[in-house]
């Protein structure tokens, strides 16, 4: 089982390997001032006081790590959960005939959705991927040219887990952006109990809630 020193001692070394602190959110599943903290501390970069990890004061930023490598790394485990989240969106939409993943781990479960359900497949690379430090709003993210087009058509977003649901955000304005039309969005593991983002519906195979007294 993961501690916080273990998490620590992950973000030293994607930082050492020089991933932005947006991606070492995306691959520990943690939030952007998260991950900031979480490699503060582990000294691969100085600390920066004006960063919003230091704001998060010494026990660090109130978030939860979900670790879902066991089905991640395993072909077989990863059809069976794409093929529930899949059950999930069965309803939604007449005309959805694409499947859009979030990079990076939303990328393989979409994989899986768009085959189970005979959709084309588009993948989009978020802004947070390029952020280190400072602006949470910075722009920048973008559709790959690698797969299907967006424009005309009915599409479902996919990703692993909401954090803060500014990437589920983005990414459904970026396809409406483009001329596409979300129909649903569905998820892994849901941290914010998201019902929908800009009118579009979100589902979860799993929502966290947090209990606890003040």
């Amino acid at each position: 089982m993961k501690n916080v020193d273990d998490l620590i001692e992950d973000a030293a070394e994607l930082a050492e390997r020089g991933l932005s602190k947006g991606e070492i959110a995306d691959e520990l599943n943690v939030s952007r001032e998260t991950a900031s903290w979480l490699v503060d501390r582990s000294g691969a970069q100085p600390a920066d006081p004006d960063a919003s990890g230091d704001a998060a004061g010494p026990t660090g930023p109130q978030d939860i790590h979900v670790d879902w490598s066991a089905i991640g790394r395993d072909s077989a485990r990863l059809a069976h959960v794409g093929s529930a989240m899949a059950d999930l969106l069965a309803k939604e939409g007449e005309a959805v005939d694409l499947t859009v993943g979030i990079e990076k781990a939303g990328t393989p479960l979409a994989t899986t959705i768009a085959r189970e359900l005979d959709t084309d497949m588009a993948a989009y690379a978020p802004a947070k991927h390029q952020w280190d430090e400072g602006d949470l709003d910075q722009t920048g993210g973008g559709f790959s040219r690698n797969f299907a087009g967006i424009r005309g058509r009915e599409c479902y977003v996919v990703d692993d887990t909401v954090t803060s649901g500014t990437t589920l955000a983005e990414t459904v304005e970026a396809v409406k952006a483009e001329g596409g039309q979300p129909e649903a969005c569905v998820v892994i593991v849901d941290k914010q109990g998201l019902d929908a983002v800009d009118g579009v519906p979100v589902y979860s195979l799993i929502n966290v809630i947090g209990v606890g007294r003040d």
